[in-house]
Protein backbone atom coordinates (compact mmCIF):
# COMPACT_ATOMS: atom_id res chain seq x y z
CA UNK A 1 0.00 0.00 0.00
CA UNK A 2 1.50 3.49 -1.21
CA UNK A 3 2.07 5.89 2.15
CA UNK A 4 -0.99 7.97 3.47
CA UNK A 5 0.04 11.65 3.87
CA UNK A 6 -2.11 13.70 6.38
CA UNK A 7 -1.46 11.57 9.57
CA UNK A 8 0.55 13.77 12.20
CA UNK A 9 -3.01 15.31 12.74
CA UNK A 10 -5.47 12.61 13.72
CA UNK A 11 -7.01 10.60 17.07
CA UNK A 12 -8.12 7.04 16.11
CA UNK A 13 -11.39 6.49 17.41
CA UNK A 14 -11.49 2.67 16.35
CA UNK A 15 -12.96 0.00 18.20
CA UNK A 16 -14.03 -3.52 17.81
CA UNK A 17 -17.19 -2.71 16.11
CA UNK A 18 -15.31 -0.19 13.22
CA UNK A 19 -13.55 2.55 12.20
CA UNK A 20 -13.53 6.01 12.93
CA UNK A 21 -10.62 8.85 13.06
CA UNK A 22 -10.85 12.96 14.02
CA UNK A 23 -8.60 14.89 12.23
CA UNK A 24 -7.41 18.25 13.87
CA UNK A 25 -6.71 21.87 12.90
CA UNK A 26 -2.95 22.79 13.85
CA UNK A 27 -4.13 26.17 14.30
CA UNK A 28 -7.25 26.14 16.11
CA UNK A 29 -7.24 22.98 17.58
CA UNK A 30 -10.99 21.87 16.22
CA UNK A 31 -11.74 18.54 15.20
CA UNK A 32 -13.55 17.20 12.01
CA UNK A 33 -14.28 13.44 12.31
CA UNK A 34 -14.78 10.82 9.31
CA UNK A 35 -17.46 8.62 8.93
CA UNK A 36 -17.96 5.42 10.65
CA UNK A 37 -16.79 2.53 8.71
CA UNK A 38 -17.94 -0.88 9.96
CA UNK A 39 -15.05 -3.78 10.45
CA UNK A 40 -15.71 -7.03 9.59
CA UNK A 41 -13.64 -8.33 11.81
CA UNK A 42 -15.75 -6.05 14.10
CA UNK A 43 -18.79 -8.15 13.14
CA UNK A 44 -17.64 -11.26 13.72
CA UNK A 45 -16.13 -10.64 16.77
CA UNK A 46 -19.60 -9.49 18.04
CA UNK A 47 -21.04 -13.11 16.41
CA UNK A 48 -17.87 -15.09 18.22
CA UNK A 49 -19.09 -13.19 21.50
CA UNK A 50 -22.73 -13.31 20.81
CA UNK A 51 -21.94 -17.50 20.03
CA UNK A 52 -19.84 -17.11 23.40
CA UNK A 53 -22.65 -15.74 25.33
CA UNK A 54 -25.27 -19.17 24.51
CA UNK A 55 -22.04 -22.13 24.24
CA UNK A 56 -19.78 -20.91 26.84
CA UNK A 57 -16.61 -18.61 26.95
CA UNK A 58 -14.38 -20.67 24.12
CA UNK A 59 -15.82 -18.66 21.47
CA UNK A 60 -15.92 -15.09 23.55
CA UNK A 61 -12.39 -15.68 24.23
CA UNK A 62 -11.57 -16.69 20.54
CA UNK A 63 -13.09 -13.06 19.19
CA UNK A 64 -11.44 -11.08 22.23
CA UNK A 65 -8.24 -12.46 21.11
CA UNK A 66 -8.74 -11.76 17.13
CA UNK A 67 -9.54 -8.21 18.40
CA UNK A 68 -6.30 -7.57 20.65
CA UNK A 69 -4.38 -8.69 17.87
CA UNK A 70 -5.58 -6.36 14.99
CA UNK A 71 -5.60 -3.82 17.50
CA UNK A 72 -1.54 -4.62 18.62
CA UNK A 73 -0.57 -4.82 14.59
CA UNK A 74 -2.87 -2.53 12.99
CA UNK A 75 -3.32 -4.29 9.82
CA UNK A 76 -4.48 -3.84 6.52
CA UNK A 77 -8.23 -2.93 7.38
CA UNK A 78 -6.99 -0.35 9.61
CA UNK A 79 -4.60 0.83 7.01
CA UNK A 80 -7.20 0.82 4.34
CA UNK A 81 -9.63 2.65 6.43
CA UNK A 82 -7.32 5.20 7.43
CA UNK A 83 -6.62 5.84 4.09
CA UNK A 84 -10.79 6.72 2.89
CA UNK A 85 -10.72 8.62 6.21
CA UNK A 86 -8.05 10.92 5.36
CA UNK A 87 -9.40 11.42 1.55
CA UNK A 88 -13.01 12.51 3.27
CA UNK A 89 -11.18 15.04 5.41
CA UNK A 90 -8.64 15.82 3.73
CA UNK A 91 -10.41 18.71 1.43
CA UNK A 92 -10.79 20.19 4.56
CA UNK A 93 -7.69 21.21 5.08
CA UNK A 94 -4.86 22.97 3.54
CA UNK A 95 -1.70 22.65 4.46
CA UNK A 96 0.94 26.27 4.95
CA UNK A 97 3.42 26.47 2.04
CA UNK A 98 5.63 28.73 5.13
CA UNK A 99 4.89 26.94 7.88
CA UNK A 100 4.06 23.40 7.03
CA UNK A 101 0.69 23.01 9.51
CA UNK A 102 -2.23 21.75 8.33
CA UNK A 103 -4.88 24.17 8.84
CA UNK A 104 -8.58 24.19 8.42
CA UNK A 105 -9.60 26.29 5.45
CA UNK A 106 -12.91 27.30 6.00
CA UNK A 107 -11.79 29.10 9.48
CA UNK A 108 -7.63 29.51 9.82
CA UNK A 109 -6.94 30.12 5.74
CA UNK A 110 -5.70 33.08 4.71
CA UNK A 111 -7.34 32.75 0.71
CA UNK A 112 -5.82 36.54 -0.45
CA UNK A 113 -2.44 35.36 0.98
CA UNK A 114 -2.12 31.86 0.10
CA UNK A 115 -0.50 31.45 4.14
CA UNK A 116 -2.70 30.03 7.41
CA UNK A 117 -3.29 32.62 9.52
CA UNK A 118 -0.45 32.27 11.81
CA UNK A 119 1.63 33.35 9.20
CA UNK A 120 -0.09 35.70 7.01
CA UNK A 121 -2.91 37.45 9.72
CA UNK A 122 -6.22 38.47 7.96
CA UNK A 123 -5.97 41.95 8.12
CA UNK A 124 -9.56 42.78 8.60
CA UNK A 125 -9.67 40.48 11.40
CA UNK A 126 -6.79 42.13 12.92
CA UNK A 127 -7.73 45.37 12.28
CA UNK A 128 -11.64 44.45 14.21
CA UNK A 129 -9.12 43.20 16.90
CA UNK A 130 -6.81 46.08 17.62
CA UNK A 131 -10.19 48.10 17.78
CA UNK A 132 -11.83 46.52 20.57
CA UNK A 133 -8.34 45.84 22.44
CA UNK A 134 -7.87 50.09 22.23
CA UNK A 135 -11.77 50.51 23.06
CA UNK A 136 -10.87 48.46 26.18
CA UNK A 137 -7.89 50.47 27.24
CA UNK A 138 -9.82 53.38 27.01
CA UNK A 139 -12.57 52.21 29.07
CA UNK A 140 -9.61 51.33 31.66
CA UNK A 141 -7.95 55.12 31.13
CA UNK A 142 -11.64 56.92 31.69
CA UNK A 143 -11.91 54.42 34.32
CA UNK A 144 -8.89 55.68 36.02
CA UNK A 145 -9.88 59.56 35.06
CA UNK A 146 -13.15 59.07 37.64
CA UNK A 147 -12.72 59.52 41.32
CA UNK A 148 -14.37 56.12 42.70
CA UNK A 149 -13.98 56.61 46.58
CA UNK A 150 -14.95 60.34 46.98
CA UNK A 151 -18.31 59.00 48.86
CA UNK A 152 -16.09 56.47 50.66
CA UNK A 153 -14.43 57.08 54.74
CA UNK A 154 -11.42 55.27 53.89
CA UNK A 155 -9.70 56.71 57.22
CA UNK A 156 -12.90 54.65 59.06
CA UNK A 157 -11.99 51.12 59.67
CA UNK A 158 -15.61 49.10 58.15
CA UNK A 159 -16.73 45.71 57.05
CA UNK A 160 -18.36 43.89 54.02
CA UNK A 161 -21.55 43.45 56.52
CA UNK A 162 -22.96 45.72 58.64
CA UNK A 163 -21.77 44.91 62.04
CA UNK A 164 -24.94 45.22 63.55
CA UNK A 165 -28.10 43.75 61.42
CA UNK A 166 -24.99 41.51 59.21
CA UNK A 167 -26.73 43.39 55.82
CA UNK A 168 -24.07 43.64 52.87
CA UNK A 169 -22.75 47.39 53.27
CA UNK A 170 -23.24 49.34 49.78
CA UNK A 171 -20.33 51.84 50.83
CA UNK A 172 -21.68 55.29 53.10
CA UNK A 173 -20.94 55.40 56.50
CA UNK A 174 -24.47 54.15 57.68
CA UNK A 175 -26.04 50.97 57.00
CA UNK A 176 -29.31 50.92 54.76
CA UNK A 177 -31.05 48.46 56.45
CA UNK A 178 -30.76 49.46 59.93
CA UNK A 179 -29.61 52.78 60.04
CA UNK A 180 -27.01 52.11 62.66
CA UNK A 181 -23.20 53.15 61.73
CA UNK A 182 -20.87 50.98 60.04
CA UNK A 183 -17.77 52.24 61.60
CA UNK A 184 -15.89 49.48 63.90
CA UNK A 185 -14.84 52.11 65.96
CA UNK A 186 -17.32 52.55 69.48
CA UNK A 187 -16.88 55.77 71.16
CA UNK A 188 -17.47 56.25 75.45
CA UNK A 189 -19.77 58.65 76.32
CA UNK A 190 -17.93 59.46 79.40
CA UNK A 191 -14.70 60.43 78.18
CA UNK A 192 -14.65 59.73 74.74
CA UNK A 193 -12.09 57.50 73.96
CA UNK A 194 -12.47 55.39 70.79
CA UNK A 195 -11.86 50.93 70.51
CA UNK A 196 -12.34 48.73 67.94
CA UNK A 197 -14.51 45.97 68.05
CA UNK A 198 -17.97 45.49 70.44
CA UNK A 199 -16.79 46.70 73.60
CA UNK A 200 -19.11 47.38 76.78
CA UNK A 201 -17.09 49.41 78.54
CA UNK A 202 -14.33 52.06 78.26
CA UNK A 203 -10.74 50.58 79.21
CA UNK A 204 -9.67 54.34 79.92
CA UNK A 205 -12.52 55.31 82.10
CA UNK A 206 -14.89 52.44 82.50
CA UNK A 207 -17.89 53.58 81.38
CA UNK A 208 -20.48 52.67 78.74
CA UNK A 209 -19.63 52.62 75.14
CA UNK A 210 -22.31 54.43 72.67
Amino acid sequence: MATIEFTGNYEDLSTDKGYQFKFFCEKCGNGYMSSFKASTLGMATSALQAAGNIFGGLFGRAAHGAYEVQRAVGGPAHDAALKEAVAEIKPLFVQCTRCGKWICEPVCFNRKAGLCEGCAPDLDEEMASAQAEAAREQVHQKAREVDWMKQRDVATVTGAVCPHCGAKTQGGKFCGDCGKALSSKRKCVTCGTEADGNPKFCPECGGRFA
